[in-house]
């Protein structure tokens, strides 16, 4: 193998841990959370992107609402916030925070998917 080809393997394994360590900050924190609740994970992706459109806009506000949910700041309907409250402030970092929201808006977004 020559320089060219093992640095192409090696940025290649770095993209590979990278999305790798993106996805479980999301899987084990955000969907094994949601699967307690009865709306499921998705459903919240399509209200943030109905009120607020685009991804910088859509990360964002989840970004704002994670760090210091409250009432005003949430999407969901009042009847779900009166049966099940406001979420408690996540323990993740800032850093971990937008990498789910990365991984959660790659994986639910519809722009490009429509046909």
């Amino acid at each position: 193998m020559d320089k060219g080809e093992c640095l192409m393997v090696k940025i290649g394994l770095l993209l590979l841990l990278t999305l790798t360590l993106n996805a479980s900050v999301y899987k084990s924190n955000c969907v094994s959370c949601h699967k307690k609740l009865p709306v499921s994970i998705d459903k919240y992706f399509y209200r943030y992107l109905l009120k607020y459109s685009s991804e910088k806009d859509v990360k964002q506000a989840m970004l704002g609402y994670l760090q210091k949910p409250n009432k005003s700041k949430s999407v969901m309907a009042e009847a779900f916030i009166s049966r099940f409250g406001v979420k408690k402030e996540s323990e993740l970092s800032s850093g971990e925070l937008k990498k789910a929201l990365n991984t959660y808006w790659n994986t639910y977004k519809v722009f490009g998917k429509l046909k």
